[in-house]
């Protein structure tokens, strides 16, 4: 883990958030630094529920990569998945992926 700042020296961005939760922000972030992840995230936001099938055939990935890019992705909260039947639809967690854009456009300047 990275040595942080001082509390006395964050800025008042970082200054509002925990060591708990700036860990959080950061392995969200983490997650969507893959370009196939955030072709998903893509993919994911233009159709409301996907199969994992529909996924890898759409974006040609092997199967096992779009697994492990969904796996990371719901572990961290960013993306969910339901039974209907045999399949597992993905879909989006909106207000988690809002929170990672906010914290974004907070810290761009």
């Amino acid at each position: 883990m990275a040595k942080r700042k001082e509390d006395s020296a964050l800025t008042p961005i970082t200054s509002a958030l925990n060591s708990d939760k700036i860990d959080c922000m950061a392995s969200k972030l983490k997650a969507l630094g893959h370009p196939s992840r955030i072709e998903i995230l893509m993919l994911l936001e233009k159709n409301e529920k996907l199969p994992v099938g529909k996924i890898q055939s759409t974006l040609k990935l092997e199967q096992a990569s779009t697994s492990n890019h969904l796996r990371i992705l719901k572990d961290q909260g960013i993306v969910k998945s339901t039974r209907a039947g045999k399949n597992k639809l993905y879909s989006l967690k909106t207000t988690v992926l809002n929170d990672i854009i906010s914290c974004i456009e907070k810290c761009k300047d």
